[in-house]
């Protein structure tokens, strides 16, 4: 560094550190404004803040302290937020663009900070132009170096066949004695946080299965405002995963009503849950109310928190029907007017009795309620207090297994 600008260097560089709290927040806000693929997630995006702090404080201490070029080398988290871009398939020219416009933001800062302390224009010019060579020579030492960390993500993610990476989710869903360091290496992500399986499943003959699969992927995605993880279990079944520092707040609504466009996809979700034991449970219940899904035999979304029961009892279907024919009786007809008495009455129990509740639920007269409870009655043979729950519990069976079969 030349003699002559060294202390005007430091002293500019000095005063970019102390409003650091203030300019940070500014240049993180700007690369989320301007490159599509900085809108993250809270986790990574808090991944991407500490590279910008880490890179700006490691160019403010070459300024401050003289700090030689071959004595930097990609900050750690700069280098694990590559590899994050990698594994998500986000593209490396928007991680280099970033860091051009971190550093022409940064010059701008200087050009601030110049004008503040008002030196000669000679001075003024010699110092900027000091800064932008050494800052520029940082960022092209580590831009290179991120290239090699994301390349070589690149290739070890992609090695990792669809097979494999089915595998070694299998193999943390199933090995009890797996230890939570063990299971997060076996996947490279990190287990300790919050997560959520959606399963997705065309049937045989959809053409072109892959496309719809990946159509599937982007409405979870949309749904959830998070980037997923997928795992290819075959040709017409995908995994996804969501892993947030957060409890994940999936849209369903929003989900249902998109997947009503793809009318060959159907998806199963699991209840939100944290850590390992969590990652477990959310792809039991996944897999639950998929099981539920294909009992019923209807596309959609089946999502686990609304088919609970159902899903304990599938497993056990002629059983459960059994007994549901013995609760309910003559409501178990599969005639048009027995489905009609056997929804009238859940909406009359789900209302507490309520006649007037009922109708409006339904649609109906509130008379309409009235008649067709006394319907109820007299098939049952006894009034709708009489083994209430039970009969509560045969309802909901039926709604969600689709009794009594054909």
């Amino acid at each position: 560094m030349a003699p002559d600008n060294d202390p005007l260097v430091r002293e500019v560089a000095g005063r970019i550190k102390t409003d650091l709290d203030r300019l940070t927040p500014m240049m993180t806000s700007m690369f989320v404004e301007v490159i599509p693929e900085f809108r993250h997630d809270d986790e990574v995006r808090r991944l991407m803040v500490a590279s910008t702090e880490s890179n700006l404080a490691a160019m403010l201490d070459m300024l401050t302290l003289a700090i030689g070029l071959d004595d930097f080398a990609v900050p750690p988290a700069a280098a694990e937020y590559a590899r994050r871009f990698a594994q998500h398939d986000l593209s490396l020219e928007a991680l280099l663009r970033a860091y051009r416009l971190g550093e022409h933001m940064f010059g701008q800062w200087i050009l601030t900070v110049l004008a503040e302390l008002s030196p000669s224009t000679d001075v003024a010019l010699a110092t900027a132009a000091r800064i932008a060579a050494l800052v520029n020579g940082y960022i092209d030492r580590v831009i290179e170096g991120l290239i090699d960390i994301y390349a070589s993500e690149r290739r070890r993610w992609d090695a990792r066949t669809d097979a494999a990476r089915a595998a070694q989710v299998r193999a943390v869903l199933d090995a009890e004695d797996l230890d939570l360091a063990s299971a997060e290496q076996m996947l490279s992500a990190s287990l300790r946080g919050w997560h959520q399986f959606v399963l997705l499943w065309t049937p045989p003959a959809t053409r072109d299965p892959g496309a719809v699969l990946r159509a599937g992927t982007a409405l979870v995605a949309a749904a959830t405002g998070k980037t997923p993880m997928t795992v290819e279990v075959d040709d017409h079944t995908r995994w996804v995963w969501i892993a947030s520092v957060g409890r994940p707040a999936l849209d369903a609504a929003r989900l249902e009503r998109d997947l009503s466009a793809h009318p060959n996809l159907s998806m199963a979700v699991g209840d939100p849950a944290t850590g390992l034991d969590g990652f477990r449970q959310t792809f039991r219940d996944a897999q639950a109310a998929r099981a539920v899904a294909l009992v019923t035999r209807g596309p959609g979304l089946t999502v686990y928190s609304e088919v609970a029961l159902a899903a304990l009892l599938a497993d056990h279907l002629p059983a459960v029907e059994a007994w549901a024919r013995r609760v309910l009786g003559g409501l178990m007809g599969e005639d048009e007017t027995a489905a009609r008495l056997r929804e009238t009455v859940r909406a009359f129990l789900d209302t507490r009795g309520s006649y007037t509740d009922a109708a409006a639920r339904l649609h109906v007269h509130k008379n309409t309620v009235h008649y067709r409870v006394r319907k109820v009655e007299e098939l049952l043979g006894h009034p709708l207090t009489e083994r209430r729950l039970d009969i509560e519990v045969a309802l909901l069976a039926c709604a969600q297994l689709g009794l009594p079969k054909s």
